[in-house]
């Protein structure tokens, strides 16, 4: 949890990392795209905000260290 933002937008690449990106990124919540899409589609995930741009989907970063909590306890 320590590389998510204090404050701000993470898209999905930090959230489920990505591997082959240089330097790779490590995920936080560790599931693969289409577990997660599943999960939001579900309920299961936190909705993503699409207000940031046209073609921007990402997610509150309060919505994810909340879901890391639940998860965890």
């Amino acid at each position: 949890m320590n590389h998510l933002p204090e404050v701000g937008y993470p898209r999905l690449s930090q959230i489920i990392g990505n591997p082959k990106a240089k330097p790779p990124i490590p995920a936080v919540i560790p599931v693969s795209k289409s577990t997660w899409w599943e999960g939001v589609k579900s309920g299961r995930y936190p909705q993503p905000v699409r207000t940031l741009g046209r073609r921007i989907t990402a997610w509150r970063v309060e919505d994810i260290r909340a879901l890391i909590i639940r998860t965890s306890a």
